[in-house]
């Protein structure tokens, strides 16, 4: 890293850290601290305590958002950097800390999900409409999760229903011909619980990639289609049905199943394919034994499929399945008061079928783990290990530690260190004519180090990293294969604020990433798609039956290709959102998107949404 670079990390944390004290004097309600999570420890900590950096997205600030999609609700948080294919349903590649979009792992209930071919998971087919609530864990877990886990870990949870009956029935449409409608119930009766919820959603879309092919040399990006020679609308439908049920036996067992299927149509610009069919499918369960306050045991076990057919218009050309079967059984144990100890033992298969032939269509992964997590005084302390013997690539031993101090008044300082690594796609061995079945992991380092301030009414965290990336896989032009041919750093901070002033809710997040290719022909050049500054805020305000709120998200620039010949400019959007309501069980809610219109693309020759309009009505019955 230039010594520019280095200045610029260094100063933004200190101004950062020099307005902590401002922002949290500034802030004279409350907020809830102590909203649990589960994903960053594979235990349940509270956001207060948790020494990795994590967010929490509850069911009440997606309904607030308005969000029309998984991606549309996570844009512009911290550390996070979306690139869209063209608009509602193409696909959505996830950057976490700067680390490539199939580093990020991706799990809903528990289940881990993503194709076994392309190494991606489909963010733009999960409803935000069954989504209860979602998890973000920055930086490396692989001593906990395995494989993939090198930016971080984003978790869904569907809908759950505890108390009560609740029905539910949601209508809306707006611009581009979205049409949405989604219902479902959910409730307890004695010890059990159930809920079944579905939605449905379909938009004429926009014209999603403008293309560029020369006509003479027949060089092209984007969709490679010849320029204006598809000016049509792409559309995207979606049908998404979520059930699950569960019992308590007593007060040591329970029982709990759920499913989640997804299918898409989705049509888009391309010459050889432009349209496919989708399924994405997650089925789980989880027997948990609790026989008293220092011993739980459970037993999880799940399948994803992702699968695809494709066509050329309606001509039939070909498919892509993914299963990827994983089971786990984790015991926390209570050692004394304010120390735990879990261990774990993990199973993953993963297994292709297609019209394509790859040379070989499985493997499985087995894993222990162990994590310590303490409290002594004022000083928190994590510590896991974790093996992985693939099927493939042998063992793999990756390690974390973290530590946390509280000091003076509210104050906190964390510091962290973490291994990971990536095994090989599908694709990136077998595909034919491009895979490399000689190809290794991919294996990185992160140190961290975080200063808190948390108040009764404000919560503000400055963090800031450093990862190191080796073996990393991108094209080899000596083999015209994919190789290990590159090392990579990513370096950045993250400022997130959450606080009520007046009345009014705020919730900002400021990230700056600083990336490097560190070898190869490309040695000092950024990572592609990954913009250097960004920023969002959410400010909301109730009156009475109404209820106000404003989205802002910029990015700043950005380079679309590894020689980082094309910059696409920065950009930033503003949504306005209302709702009003009519009585304690119905709803209206109204959400301008993009309100100055501004043309920008996340991926070069791709078409971004303009401004549109959205009206949606809710009924949901108090208990």
């Amino acid at each position: 890293m230039s010594f520019r670079s280095t200045f610029h990390v260094q100063a933004l944390a200190l101004a950062c850290a020099s307005i902590l004290p401002a922002i949290a004097n500034a802030a004279p309600q409350a907020t809830d601290l102590d909203e649990v999570v589960v994903t960053a420890n594979r235990t349940a900590v509270t956001v207060n305590d948790a020494l990795a950096p994590v967010e929490v997205i509850d069911a009440e600030q997606i309904r607030r958002s308005q969000a029309r999609s998984l991606p549309d609700l996570l844009r512009g948080r911290a550390g996070i950097s979306l690139s869209n294919q063209g608009g509602a349903g193409k696909l959505t590649t996830l950057f976490l800390r700067g680390a490539e979009s199939d580093h990020v792992l991706v799990l809903v209930d528990g289940i881990r999900i993503g194709s076994a071919t392309s190494g991606l998971a489909s963010l733009q087919d999960l409803p935000v409409d069954l989504i209860d609530r979602v998890e973000i864990v920055r930086g490396p877990r692989s001593s906990l999760y395995g494989a993939d886990a090198i930016g971080g870990v984003i978790q869904v949870f569907t809908r759950r229903d505890r108390e009560g009956f609740a029905p539910r029935v949601t209508v809306g449409g707006g611009s581009n011909g979205l049409n949405e409608f989604a219902t479902g119930f959910g409730g307890r009766s004695g010890r059990a619980w159930f809920g079944a919820d579905y939605a449905y959603s379909h938009t004429q879309g926009i014209d999603a990639c403008s293309g560029y092919l020369d006509p003479v040399t027949f060089d092209g990006a984007g969709c490679f289609i010849a320029p204006d020679s598809q000016p049509d609308r792409d559309g995207y439908t979606r049908d998404s049905l979520s059930v699950r049920a569960g019992i308590d036996f007593n007060e040591q067992w329970s029982l709990e199943g759920h499913g989640l299927r997804n299918e898409g149509d989705n049509e888009f610009d391309g010459d050889f394919t432009d349209r496919a069919k989708t399924v994405q499918q997650v089925v789980g369960g989880k027997l948990r034994w609790h026989p008293n306050d220092r011993v739980d045991l459970h037993l999880t076990a799940g399948r994803n499929i992702d699968a695809s057919d494709n066509y050329l218009g309606d001509t039939y050309l070909d498919y892509f399945s993914t299963y990827r079967d994983s089971a786990t059984l984790q015991g926390d144990f209570g050692l004394a008061e304010k120390h735990l100890l879990s261990v774990g033992l993990d199973w993953l298969d993963d297994s292709v079928s297609s019209t394509t032939e790859y040379d070989a269509v499985s493997r499985d992964n087995k894993a222990a783990f162990v994590q310590y997590q303490g409290r002594v005084g004022a000083q928190s302390l994590e510590a896991s290990v974790r093996r992985d013997d693939n099927e493939q690539f042998g063992g793999h031993t990756t390690g974390s530690a973290a530590w946390g101090i509280e000091f003076a008044q509210n104050w906190r300082v964390t510091a962290g260190y973490g291994s990971a690594f990536k095994a090989p796609t599908f694709n990136e061995l077998y595909y034919p004519f491009f895979g490399n079945a000689d190809l290794r992991p991919e294996e990185s380092e992160t140190w961290e180090l975080g200063i808190a301030w948390r108040g009764d009414s404000y919560n503000v965290r400055l963090d800031t990293f450093s990862t190191d990336v080796d073996d990393l896989i991108a094209f080899d032009a000596a083999l015209g294969l994919p190789g290990n041919v590159e090392r990579a750093r990513m370096r950045g901070a993250e400022l997130g604020v959450d606080t009520t002033v007046a009345d009014w809710t705020i919730n900002g997040a400021i990230s700056y990433l600083d990336t490097e290719n560190r070898s190869g022909f490309y040695e000092g050049n950024d990572l592609a798609r990954r913009a250097k500054n960004s920023a969002r805020v959410d400010v909301d305000r109730a009156f009475g039956k109404f209820r106000f709120g404003v989205t802002a998200v910029g990015e700043g620039s950005r380079f679309d290709d590894v020689a980082n010949t094309r910059r696409l400019g920065g950009y930033g959007t503003l949504d306005l959102r209302a709702e009003y309501a009519i009585t304690s069980s119905l709803t209206v809610q109204a959400r301008v998107a993009n309100v100055f219109d501004r043309e920008y693309e996340t991926v070069a020759f791709y078409n971004q949404a303009g401004r549109e309009w959205f009206l949606t009505l809710r009924y949901a019955p108090v208990n």
